[in-house]
């Protein structure tokens, strides 16, 4: 019987590989909009990252999610993200 392989992926914070599921999605739409996505199936250019607000802090002083999305992204983008991380309820 051969086992399933689980997706893994590497969060643009802190680095760590998890699965899938365990992680946040953040996209860059075709519209060029970056946002979360919840789905994990919305169209565009996409990075990971761990659903703690230390890893995003990691991933904005690091400039992660920019080098992952290739794109500069403004601090306006960056408080709406923060802002979506904290309703979404992550510690």
């Amino acid at each position: 019987m051969k086992t399933k392989k689980i997706p893994l992926r590497q969060c643009v914070g802190c680095g760590e590989m998890k699965t899938k599921k365990e992680m946040l999605r953040v996209i860059k739409t075709p519209e060029d909009e970056i946002v979360i996505d919840a789905t994990g199936k919305k169209n565009g250019r996409g990075a990971y990252m761990c659903s703690s607000l230390e890893c995003f802090s990691k991933a904005v002083k690091s400039k992660g999610l920019e080098r992952s999305l290739k794109v500069s992204i403004p601090k306006e983008v960056y408080e709406q993200l923060e802002k979506e991380l904290i309703d979404l309820g992550t510690n």
